[in-house]
């Protein structure tokens, strides 16, 4: 068993998008995406908690698309650039973006339900008079910099902007919101009414005079880092394998050079958890004991994504030795030390935090064998005797010496 706590706190994946695989090389056995065992938390750049666990549901449900993608439409969504995003985004009550990149398949099945939605969106609620709701699109590819300020990493996005409470005072971080559900046109088109519904074009027009002077301020930016916490445990088998931390979605693409992998490990260990008390127990007997049990614990391990540093995949190699230590009281205690080398590899595909176990054949075993009373009783007599021996010897010494000064006064000779 794997045991992990705050494991990873990885900038590249803000909203939890991160699956645990597991893969041994001896037996062919693999698991994917383990979740029962392991809780996810989004993170900020300090690595405090922002919300509450996230729950990524199951991946097998597959995300609706319009089935008539051939059909010819209009554009009606509004293509934006990095300076006009934040006059737009003060413009509107609610902005609604489609972060997209033209190589992704799955950014070209929205494309089509994206548009006709917009198209509907805007001759239902004129963007002039109305001024409620604003569907728009931005190309990654084109707007890199307008897509790192909001950690896109995953094509598509879709995210909900509103105005006037997309803002933090925590660092400036934007209060957005994500779409997460299906795309067909009649899904999309219920789900921009549903945000519509609650704005009145009384409060609309009231906001606007208020904030008039605020529409062209440049919103802060968000924060450069953020990530997500794993905690928890999984069953392995006693055979080398792979635990592997990636990201992955059923209906998204993404971008390899954007994604960071870096983390922190703040405990990681095999084997049962073992209490501070039966650790002190245990290095009673050897004290070098349980200085490897969690080697890899309070390191950290950064890559700084850039042209020159990207699709970097963290790979640490472990060897596991078992040790069993075996108490004056007959209680046997597991306990697992591994030595741990790290390394930065460019990877051609996305980039992944990887840990490689390999038990070893060899194990320790270490017995406290108590001492009986009678082997007490033989060592004190042995002391006393060694005493006496030793007081004999010192006192024949003495007297010899003794004498001999004595037939020295006295001018004999030898």
């Amino acid at each position: 068993m794997v045991t992990f706590y705050e494991l990873c706190s990885m900038s590249a994946f803000q909203h939890c998008l991160v699956n645990l695989h597991l893969l041994t090389s001896v037996m062919s056995w693999e698991r994917l995406n383990i979740t029962k065992t392991v809780r996810k938390y989004s993170i900020d750049s300090r690595l405090n908690p922002t919300g509450s666990e996230f729950r990524s549901g199951p991946l097998a449900k597959s995300v609706k698309h319009d089935d008539d993608n051939d059909e010819e439409y209009e554009e009606g969504s509004v293509s934006l650039n990095g300076l006009e995003f934040d006059r737009i985004s003060h413009q509107y009550s609610i902005l609604v973006v489609n972060f997209y990149a033209p190589w992704c398949p799955w950014s070209n099945l929205l494309k089509p339900s994206w548009e006709k939605a917009a198209k509907i969106i805007r001759e239902r609620h004129d963007p002039e008079m109305d001024g409620r709701i604003l569907l728009a699109k931005v190309d990654c590819t084109v707007e890199v910099g307008l897509c790192k300020r909001n950690h896109i990493q995953g094509f598509p996005s879709i995210r909900i902007f509103r105005k006037g409470s997309d803002v933090r005072e925590d660092h400036g971080h934007h209060e957005h919101e994500s779409y997460y559900g299906d795309r067909d046109t009649d899904s999309l088109v219920k789900a921009m009414e549903d945000l519509v519904a609650p704005i009145s074009l009384q409060i609309q027009n009231e906001s606007d005079s208020l904030n008039t002077s605020m529409k062209h301020e440049i919103k802060r930016p968000a924060p450069l880092a953020g990530g997500c916490r794993l905690e928890g445990f999984v069953r392995v088998k006693r055979v080398p394998g792979n635990l592997i931390i990636s990201a992955h979605s059923a209906s998204h693409s993404f971008d390899a050079s954007q994604m960071n992998m870096s983390h922190y490990i703040s405990h990681f260990s095999f084997g049962k958890k073992i209490t501070p008390r039966v650790m002190s127990d245990i290095k009673r007997l050897q004290p070098h004991l349980g200085s490897s049990h969690d080697r890899l614990s309070g390191s950290s391990y950064m890559s700084n994504p850039s042209d020159s540093n990207a699709n970097v995949t963290i790979e640490h190699y472990l060897q596991v030795v078992k040790t069993e230590v075996m108490t004056r009281s007959y209680t046997l205690v597991e306990e697992h030390e591994y030595t741990a080398h790290s390394s930065l590899v460019h990877s051609l595909d996305i980039p992944v935090a990887k840990f490689h176990f390999e038990p070893s054949p060899m194990q320790v075993l270490i017995t406290e064998n108590p001492k009986s009373f009678s082997h007490f009783i033989t060592n004190v007599c042995a002391i006393i005797g060694g005493v006496f021996t030793v007081a004999g010897i010192l006192d024949s010494i003495l007297h010899n010496t003794l004498r001999i000064m004595k037939k020295v006064e006295l001018g004999k000779n030898f």
